[in-house]
C-alpha cells in the first residue's frame, strides 16, 4: 500500500509523532471501510493497534487500488 500525506496531515504529523505509517497501514487493512458522515469520497478506519491496545482512527481518500491519501489520523482514547 502506498500512503500519500495530505497537506493537513503533513502539518499535524509534527504534533502526533507516535502515529507511524505502519500503524496507519495496519489500521486501514484491519478495519472495515466506513463512510464518513460529512464528506463524500472520504473513508474512515478504526482499529486497535497492538501492543498498546489503543484505538486509532484514520480518515483517508482512495486514489487507486493501493494508493491512499491520509487526511488525518488520531487516537480515540
Amino acid at each position: 500500500m502506498h500512503i500519500i500525506p495530505s497537506e493537513y496531515w503533513a502539518k499535524k504529523r509534527h504534533s502526533r509523532p507516535d502515529i507511524t505509517d505502519d500503524m496507519i497501514e495496519y489500521c486501514i487493512l484491519n478495519s472495515s471501510k466506513l463512510k464518513d458522515r460529512t464528506w463524500e469520497e472520504v473513508w474512515n478506519a478504526i482499529s486497535r493497534i497492538p501492543p498498546s491496545g489503543r484505538l486509532l482512527k484514520v480518515v483517508y481518500r482512495e486514489k487507486g487500488k493501493d494508493i491512499k491519501t491520509i487526511v488525518t489520523s488520531y487516537w480515540l482514547d
